[in-house]
């Protein structure tokens, strides 16, 4: 039997061959939907994964020395990295690559269950006072506070648990990213020279994400604040810090209060689909204009100067949502399109809103090798997907939706069943 690869580029080899050579794959990649991670790193040449000891303590030292030459006590420097050792998990995870789409269906459900809905509810009541407070002192509700906070650490039950410095130091090692991780490393030094935390105590993810609301160190240093009075920014045993900080971090990125993030609607039919994507923004009238409503079939608010854009996570059949300029401040936090939906709703949610009318419809999971060819074959089609980078990002669903289109098709830009078969794609 041929494998999938095999039965995917059958009779086209020499056409992605020059696709791939026309479009060059960066090397960092900022989803605009996010992805699952499977284990790519385990096909890779260990020798590109690891470091010796010897060079590791002398890339170590360099770092060091820069630190106390940035101004960070010897102190801090001796105690924050003696003794590390070069961790080539970090390295695995750091080199995985995404294999498979997740579709809006798959990451919303997952992340809206009904236990971290109601566990929010909770978290709401049990701080509302604290967090009134500091929604009137930075303008950013309290729900909006608590749903970030389910939404990176599940209310504080799981930082990470790795050591962020050892984390660090590996990256800013590893030549991949260096210059980077370097400075983050010597940002987490400064947060621990300022007394904040333990060389013992800073944990967080692989990357260097830590605290309640998975800050990192750069971030931390220009926006978290010490909201108890005690001294200290702690964002891993003080709720009071870490909320004022989330709270301070959304208000610089530019937060709008009084505005919420979005909201679903119900679309008219015929409606013209590509008038969807974050790139697309009229004011409400326009969109009343089309017959764009709230969900009970009543009209949009009559706020004539504020702006949105369509989104239609998984096409005509799912949820539609105009969002307004605080979703992007949302993606401001987190660049995908799929989180930013998450945490608006979640907030909605905890505040007390019911679920969404339309149920988001799954999509086929797609391996990378199929969205490149996708992107290649739209490509070659003038349909100018773009980087053939395997990603199901803006610019491939709108090229799917011209196709789509042309093919008489609703332009919704989902990669369902139908326009995949058409494009050549072979499901499993």
């Amino acid at each position: 039997m041929k494998s999938l690869r095999q039965r995917l580029y059958a009779g086209t080899v020499s056409t992605i061959s020059r696709a791939i050579s026309r479009y060059a794959i960066p090397a960092v990649v900022m989803l605009s939907a996010p992805l699952v991670f499977a284990q790519g790193a385990a096909n890779m040449d260990a020798a590109s994964m690891t470091m010796s000891e010897a060079d590791f303590t002398a890339c170590v030292g360099r770092l060091g020395e820069r630190a106390r030459e940035e101004g960070v006590s010897a102190k801090t420097v001796e105690a924050s990295l003696s003794g590390l050792t070069f961790n080539t998990r970090v390295i695995e995870l750091d080199r995985a690559q995404p294999e498979f789409t997740a579709s809006f269906a798959g990451y919303f459900n997952t992340r809206m269950s009904e236990q971290r809905i109601q566990r929010g509810r909770e978290m709401l009541r049990e701080h509302r006072p604290l967090l009134d407070r500091i929604a009137r002192e930075y303008g950013v509700p309290a729900q909006y506070l608590v749903a970030f906070w389910g939404m990176e650490t599940n209310y504080g039950s799981f930082f990470g648990r790795m050591s962020v410095i050892e984390s660090l130091a590996t990256l800013g090692c590893d030549g991949r990213r260096s210059a980077y991780f370097s400075t983050e490393l010597i940002n987490a030094l400064r947060i621990i020279d300022e007394g904040a935390i333990t060389p013992e105590r800073m944990q967080g993810s692989w990357a260097g994400a830590m605290g309640h609301v998975q800050f990192m160190p750069s971030v931390f240093l220009q926006h978290a604040v010490d909201d108890d009075g005690d001294g200290r920014r702690d964002l891993w045993g003080s709720i009071p810090d870490a909320m004022a900080s989330a709270a301070n971090f959304l208000k610089a990125i530019g937060w709008e209060t009084g505005s919420r993030w979005g909201r679903e609607v119900h679309l008219p039919e015929g409606f013209d689909y590509s008038k969807a994507g974050l790139s697309e923004r009229m004011t409400l009238s326009q969109w009343r204009a089309l017959g764009v409503r709230m969900t009970d079939g009543s009209a949009l608010p009559q706020v004539e100067d504020m702006h949105a854009s369509l989104l239609l996570p998984s096409g005509h059949q799912g949820p539609a949502f105009l969002v307004y300029d605080n979703f992007r401040v949302i993606m401001r936090w987190n660049r995908s399109e799929f989180y930013a939906l998450s945490v608006g709703h979640l907030a909605d949610r905890i505040a007390g809103a019911g679920g969404l009318s339309r149920a988001p419809v799954d999509a086929p999971r797609l391996h990378r090798d199929q969205v490149k060819f996708v992107q290649t074959t739209l490509n070659d089609k003038g349909f100018e997907a773009g980087e053939v980078d395997g990603i199901l990002g803006p610019g491939t669903r709108a090229a799917l939706g011209r196709f789509q289109q042309e093919q008489g098709m609703i332009a919704d830009g989902f990669p369902g069943k139908e326009v995949l078969a058409r494009l050549g794609v072979v499901l499993e």
